[in-house]
C-alpha cells in the first residue's frame, strides 16, 4: 500500500491580505446651548458612535460640555466629528475629559472636524485638553467657527509629540491643521500648518520650533481685540521661562497667542496659568483630574 500526499490548493497572490482589515472608529456628537432668562442651559444634545458629551454639575451659572471619545485614541482611518453651538445671549464651556490620543498607523489618516457656531452677543469658550501625536500617528484636523457679529470666542488646540517621560519620539508624522473662522459669514482667520516625515529633525532648528516637542495656538476673537494685545503680551512675559516661549499678535478682530515649551508639562503648567488669568476663572475640572 502506497501513500500520496494530498496537493496544497494553489492560492493567488492576490488573495492573501497584506494586513488585517481593523474596524474604524466613527463617532459625531451635537451639543447646542440656549439663553433662558438670567443663565444659560442645554437646548439640543445628539450624540452617535464613540462619540459622547457629558454635561457635569457646575458651581456657576455657565455650563461646561466635555467631550468624550469611548475608543480611547485614533489611529489611521478612524473620524471623529464635534459640533457646539451656543445662541444668542448665552454662555458656554467647552472641553475635554482627557487628552486624545493619536496612535501609530497602518494606513490612512485619522480625521477630527470640530466646528463651533456662536450666536450674538453670545460667548462660547473652546479649552480641550492636548492631542498626543505618537511616532507614525497621521491626523489631519479642521477647526472652524461662525460667529455672529456680536459673538465672542475663545479658543485653544495644543499639541504635544510623544512623552518625553517615556522616552518617546516622533520620527515620522504626518499631521494637518487648518483653521477657518468666520464672522457674519466674512473670513476672519484662516491658516494651515503641515508637518511631514521627521517630526523631531524638522522641528529642531531655530526657524522652526528650537528642540520644542509642545505647542498650543490660543484665539481670543472679539471686537477690541487689537486693544488688548499689551495686556496678553505683559501677561505671557510673566509666564516665559526657559522651558515655554508665548508670542503674541493681533488682527482686526482676533487675538492670537502662540505657546512652544520643551515638556507637555511646561506647556500645560503654562496655559493654565496664562487661561486662569486671561479668564478670570478656574478652568473646568477635568483639566486638574
Amino acid at each position: 500500500m502506497s501513500a500520496h500526499p494530498t496537493p496544497r490548493p494553489q492560492i493567488s497572490p492576490k488573495e492573501v491580505p497584506t494586513s488585517p482589515q481593523l474596524q474604524r472608529v466613527e463617532g459625531r456628537a451635537r451639543v447646542t446651548f440656549c439663553r433662558h432668562g438670567d443663565h444659560t442651559r442645554l437646548d439640543r444634545l445628539e450624540q452617535g458612535g464613540s462619540a459622547r458629551v457629558r454635561l457635569p454639575k457646575t458651581h456657576t451659572r455657565v455650563p461646561v460640555a466635555v467631550l468624550l471619545n469611548t475608543a480611547g485614541g485614533l489611529t489611521g482611518g478612524d473620524r471623529l466629528t464635534y459640533d457646539a453651538a451656543v445662541g444668542d445671549g448665552a454662555h458656554a464651556i467647552v472641553t475635554t475629559q482627557a487628552a486624545e490620543r493619536i496612535y501609530r498607523r497602518l494606513s490612512g489618516t485619522a480625521r477630527v472636524d470640530n466646528r463651533v457656531t456662536v450666536g450674538a452677543d453670545a460667548l462660547v469658550e473652546w479649552l480641550p485638553q492636548e492631542t498626543i501625536l505618537f511616532d507614525r500617528a497621521g491626523l489631519a484636523r479642521c477647526f472652524s467657527a461662525d460667529l455672529a457679529p456680536e459673538g465672542r470666542m475663545l479658543a485653544v488646540e495644543s499639541l504635544l509629540l510623544g512623552r518625553a517621560a517615556m522616552g518617546e519620539s516622533v520620527r515620522q508624522l504626518t499631521f494637518r491643521d487648518r483653521w477657518r473662522i468666520r464672522r457674519d459669514g466674512r473670513l476672519l482667520f484662516a491658516e494651515d500648518s503641515r508637518i511631514e516625515g521627521d517630526a523631531a529633525n524638522i522641528l529642531s532648528g531655530p526657524a522652526t520650533a528650537a528642540g520644542g516637542r509642545a505647542f498650543a495656538t490660543l484665539i481670543d476673537c472679539r471686537p477690541d481685540a487689537e486693544a488688548q494685545l499689551r495686556s496678553a503680551r505683559d501677561l505671557a512675559l510673566g509666564l516665559e521661562d526657559g522651558d515655554l516661549g508665548i508670542g503674541a499678535s493681533a488682527l482686526p478682530g482676533v487675538l492670537i497667542l502662540r505657546f512652544i515649551a520643551l515638556t507637555g508639562q511646561a506647556l500645560r503648567e503654562g496655559l493654565i496659568r496664562f487661561l486662569e488669568s486671561w479668564r478670570a476663572a478656574p478652568l473646568p475640572r477635568t483639566w486638574h483630574c
